[in-house]
């Protein structure tokens, strides 16, 4: 393809955006992990259901009625990965606003930061590096 022919598909493009939709089985704690911990900001919803950014990624939420949530497990399996400029910014921040991230590791030639949220959901915060691959970040003093 061309230069030209790429910027025609480009402009013909449907999909702008895919937004993670999350059941949650505590709308509050569920909050406080991604508004108070992760530092989203809540965009607009009701008391069940809301709309979450930071920067350019963005989610839902929705609170179970009382009484209908499933008997399985909420999150298991489930891992969204977000491409960072650095993964470990958001580590640290995490740490500061009393989160538990996992230590950051290097995988794929990337920094990985691995939190989980209340309902299991694994959140993946992954930026490129040239640490050698299986590294464990240490602090430094």
């Amino acid at each position: 393809m061309t230069t030209l022919e790429i910027e025609a598909a480009k402009s013909t493009l449907n999909i702008k955006q895919a937004v993670p939709f999350f059941w949650v089985s505590n709308m509050e704690a569920s909050l406080r992990f991604y508004v108070d911990g992760l530092g989203y900001t809540r965009t607009n919803g009701k008391l069940r259901w809301c709309w979450l950014e930071r920067d350019s990624a963005a989610h839902m939420l929705q609170e179970y009625e009382p009484g209908k949530a499933p008997s399985t497990k909420r999150g298991e399996g489930v891992s969204i990965c977000f491409q960072c400029n650095d993964a470990l910014a958001i580590y640290h921040q995490a740490i500061a606003r009393g989160l538990h991230p996992q230590r950051p590791f290097v995988g794929n030639a990337m920094w990985v930061v691995i939190l989980t949220d209340p309902d299991g959901y694994k959140l993946d915060f992954e930026s490129p590096t040239d640490a050698p691959e299986e590294s464990l970040y240490t602090e430094e003093k």
